[in-house]
């Protein structure tokens, strides 16, 4: 991976990017499963740092973000259809850690977190970020497609992406 953000062929739905962080999985897996600390992560500049729910995600938890898009305030509730944190073991392939949330409209959210060992046991991790817009309603699709939401939340991923590797430079 480079210093820049890979754009990954995921689906047509699907927008995913991927870039590779100097630090942790696990640390990093830690910011995408506390809603307290997304916006941390949000690049896009939509997520406030007021949230409601528990500190660390698991499969099935419900949250709330507080969000600000075009001056509105607004809050969203969101389901965790996914949550696994990574591991490194002494033997063996390192496991991909997840956290994945649903919107009401229909679509996902995913954070992955692979551990990368690189030369002298330097610490990596590569890190994905998507918004799967397959499971939205069409009529929210068609909606969301004709304001340009997903080329909006591409650049949203990319800077996310781009914020969270300047952090840990």
């Amino acid at each position: 991976m480079g210093d820049t953000p890979q754009s990954l062929d995921r689906g047509a739905e699907i927008v995913t990017y991927t870039i590779t962080v100097d630090a942790p999985a696990h640390q990093l897996w830690a910011i995408a499963a506390n809603p307290h600390r997304h916006h941390e992560l949000d690049g896009s500049g939509t997520v406030r740092s007021s949230a409601i729910g528990p500190r660390q995600l698991m499969t099935g938890d419900r949250f709330r973000v507080d969000m600000k898009k075009f001056g509105l305030p607004y809050a969203l509730t969101l389901r965790v259809t996914e949550s696994r944190p990574p591991e490194t073991p002494d033997a063996g392939e390192p496991v991909t850690g997840v956290v994945e949330w649903r919107q009401p409209t229909g679509h996902r959210w995913r954070w992955e977190f692979a551990p990368v060992v690189g030369d002298g046991g330097a610490v990596r991790t590569e890190v994905t970020e998507s918004y799967d817009a397959s499971g939205q309603q069409p009529v929210v699709r068609r909606f969301l497609n004709a304001v340009k939401v997903t080329e909006e939340n591409a650049r949203g991923i990319r800077a996310s992406l781009e914020q969270l590797r300047a952090r840990f430079a």
